[in-house]
This record gives structure tokens, C-alpha cells and sequence, in this order.
């Protein structure tokens, strides 16, 4: 019995590629670009460390400690949601705006608050630490208060690759294109 292959962008064997995909919703928030490998590689060994942690937890709670397993899953727990969290940080987009998630708040703006899309350079975090370096920087110009920046080309998801920084830059500014008002 033959089993279809399938990728994450498209089915293998697929020979149309101007189909619309069936979740092809622009109402739906989505990430217009790929979590990068340093914020893969963040929350992987974040979920290692605490699947270790899960083990110790297992241990003391054969040993006869209920409050030391109970702070062990606890302890857990809590690096589980950091880790899920921190592959849900990004730019997300829709028909109604767009949306930056960052690790402990989110923002929403709406496409009709915003009036400009576009690419700056300027010094920008490296990786999220407080050392800036000088590179490039999506974005959103608002109608009221300062512009906004979405993406850099030196964050987790996109440090050593331009070009997907470039592509996801570029996916933004058409959904700002699209969907905002002048």
C-alpha cells in the first residue's frame, strides 16, 4: 500500500501548482515565513531541559517527595509553555492587520492604523540580546505613535539568511499592499 509523501509546503507528487491550497485563508492568522534554526534550536534543547527535568521529578516522587515532585513538574510545565511560546514569537498577518508575539506580550495592529510597510536599516538587537549591530529592520509606520519594528535580519529567525529575510520582508509589505487603506 502506497503511502503519499508529503512535505510542509506542498504534496510531493502534486503536478498543479497554481491550485489554491485549501488553507489558503486570509482571515486566519499566519507566519508569512519559517521559524529560523536558532529559535528551533532554543526551544529544543529548552524542551530537553525539561524533559530532564520531568525525569527528576519522576525520581523524587519514587523516592517519597510529593513537594519535590510537585515543584519538578512545575518547574517543567513552566519550560514547556516558554519553549512552545518561543516558536510562536514572530510576525503574523491576516486580512485584519498584522501581529507581533514576543515572548511575554502580543500586539495587534489593525492594517487601517497603519501607513506605511517598509524596510530601514538601522542597528538592530542581535539575537534579542541588548548588542546592536547594524542591519536591516521591517517596519510598520503608524498613524499615531512610533513606527514599529516587526522583523530584523539578525533575530533568531532569520540571523545568516538574507534571503529569507528578504522573502518574508517582501510577503509583508504585499499583505500591507493589499489590505491597508492610504
Amino acid at each position: 500500500m502506497p503511502l503519499p509523501f508529503l512535505t510542509a509546503d506542498r504534496a510531493f507528487d502534486a503536478t498543479t501548482d497554481d491550485v489554491a491550497l485549501p488553507f489558503d485563508d486570509h482571515d486566519q492568522w499566519r507566519r508569512p515565513y519559517r521559524p529560523g534554526p536558532w529559535r528551533v534550536a532554543a526551544a529544543a534543547l529548552l524542551l530537553l531541559l525539561s524533559s530532564f527535568v520531568l525525569l527528576a521529578g519522576t525520581v523524587t516522587a519514587a523516592a517519597g517527595s510529593a513537594s519535590g515532585a510537585y515543584l519538578c513538574l512545575a518547574l517543567a510545565a513552566v519550560g514547556i509553555a516558554i519553549a512552545l511560546r518561543l516558536l510562536r514569537v514572530g510576525a503574523w498577518v491576516s486580512r485584519h492587520g498584522v501581529r507581533r508575539v514576543l515572548l511575554l506580550r502580543t500586539r495587534t495592529v489593525a492594517w487601517d492604523q497603519v501607513t506605511e510597510v517598509r524596510t530601514v536599516q538601522q542597528p538592530v538587537r542581535w539575537l534579542g540580546l541588548p548588542r546592536t549591530v547594524q542591519g536591516q529592520a521591517l517596519s510598520l509606520v503608524l498613524r499615531q505613535g512610533a513606527p514599529l519594528p516587526l522583523l530584523t535580519d539578525h533575530n533568531a529567525d532569520f540571523l545568516s539568511r538574507t534571503e529569507a529575510f528578504d522573502r518574508a520582508a517582501d510577503t509583508v509589505e504585499a499583505w500591507g499592499d493589499e489590505y491597508r487603506r492610504p
